[in-house]
């Protein structure tokens, strides 16, 4: 199946390079360019991408606004957000995976790490493995909010295996990292996680993450 990709940045030249990039891979294509969040928001609604490589600083409407807009739309719901930023600016990646993104890249990473997350962030998982993300992560999500009470209410409907998939997933481990430390397989470690997303209604493995640090499922500086 080929991932269909919107591309989200002021500079066209940066554009052309991903372009270029993405279009040489067999199972990838490019299907827009946006120059900012609003023209973002109506390509990804006209061409319903799969995934939307989105910049957060842009002149006028930015990658934060159009990144809520395209996640809170219910016919987007098969569209998927990758950040592209760099991480001095990790409030606006925490407010980004809060408005739903499934993960964020730093705008230095090489050519195949770009591809891997693109891949990564279609098959449904997040990209949130680093350290760096993880410390994102303990800072802005950790903080409850006034929903806290009824989100941590929206556990109980979760086996504890689940929560306890759950909260490792938080801490940035991945499926395989997981399977080790519970002696079981990675499908099943994919399972499980699949199994919470659909409970508790988060549209990727990010959203997983965000619900369970704002549950206090998992508290704030827990090691990995």
């Amino acid at each position: 199946m080929t991932i269909r990709v919107l591309l989200a940045d002021d500079q066209a030249l940066l554009r052309g390079a991903f372009r270029v990039l993405i279009d040489a891979e067999d199972d990838m294509e490019v299907v827009g360019e946006a120059a900012d969040g609003h023209e973002a928001v109506e390509l990804a609604r006209a061409t319903k991408p799969d995934i939307v490589l989105m910049d957060i600083r842009m002149p006028g409407a930015d990658g934060l606004g159009a990144t809520a807009a395209i996640c809170g739309d219910e016919e987007l719901a098969g569209t998927r957000v990758l950040i592209l930023t760099t991480f001095e600016i990790d409030e606006y990646v925490a407010q980004a995976l809060r408005a739903g993104a499934g993960g964020f890249l730093g705008k230095g990473a090489d050519p195949k790490e770009l591809l891997a997350a693109v891949r990564t962030v279609a098959a449904g998982d997040a990209l949130l493995s680093p350290a760096a993300t993880r410390a994102v992560i303990d800072q802005f999500l950790a903080q409850p909010g006034p929903a806290a009470a009824d989100t941590a209410e929206r556990l109980a409907v979760l086996t504890a295996r689940e929560r306890e998939v759950m909260s490792m997933a938080a801490t940035g481990l991945t499926n395989e990292e997981i399977a080790e430390r519970m002696y079981v397989s990675p499908f099943t470690v994919r399972t499980h996680v699949h199994r919470a997303m659909a409970k508790l209604d988060a549209r990727d493995r990010a959203q997983l993450v965000a619900i369970a640090y704002q549950s206090g499922l998992v508290p704030p500086g827990r090691p990995s």
